[in-house]
């Protein structure tokens, strides 16, 4: 079983989750790689997909989503996975009670489940580091907020224990489907 970890990254972050849910796939006896989807043109070589994408101000990067719509007859054929990083903070209620990664979750997961129907999605923490520079427009003119850099706290808060566990569960329903296929 071949499995893509697909991932769109702004500085790096869920690349570092794709590259973990890769190497716990490949640990699984699974052949597991990741791949900006920028680089990926072609998905017959994979027998699952795991997508993910950086999320900001509740939306995924445009470029998960491009590749979410641009190979959705393939991915709609392939047992598919959607994941998402961005929350920061080790929090996960906020002061209403709200579960944080809940409230995290994409925008566009809604439009992507009704069209990949993926078995499972799930939202990770991310990181930040304060000292990176600014991508794009949004992030310099945030940047330059003094009350931005004091509410934006700064670190690496991905919880590994959380996506080692997340991939395992996909490794599990994999290699379940290749003894069933077997049998």
């Amino acid at each position: 079983m071949n499995v893509l970890v697909a991932y769109a990254t702004r500085h790096g972050s869920t690349a570092g989750i794709a590259e973990r849910i890769a190497e716990v796939l490949r640990t699984a006896g699974l052949a597991a790689e990741a791949h900006p989807v920028d680089e990926v043109r072609d998905l017959t070589p994979y027998d699952a997909v795991v997508l993910g994408g950086a999320a900001y101000m509740f939306h995924w990067l445009k470029d998960a989503t491009a590749f979410a719509r641009r190979h959705r007859a393939e991915l709609a054929d392939r047992p598919v996975w959607l994941f998402s990083s961005g929350p920061l903070g080790t929090d996960r209620v906020d002061e209403e009670g709200h579960d944080v990664l809940e409230a995290a979750r994409p925008k566009e997961f809604d439009e992507l489940t009704g069209l990949l129907h993926p078995r499972g999605e799930q939202v990770f923490f991310g990181a930040f580091d304060p000292e990176a520079p600014p991508i794009g427009l949004g992030e310099r003119l945030v940047g330059h907020l003094p009350a931005a850099k004091d509410a934006t706290p700064a670190g690496d808060f991905r919880d590994w224990e959380a996506i080692d566990a997340w991939a395992a569960m996909i490794a599990t329903a994999l290699t379940a489907g290749q003894e069933e296929a077997r049998s």
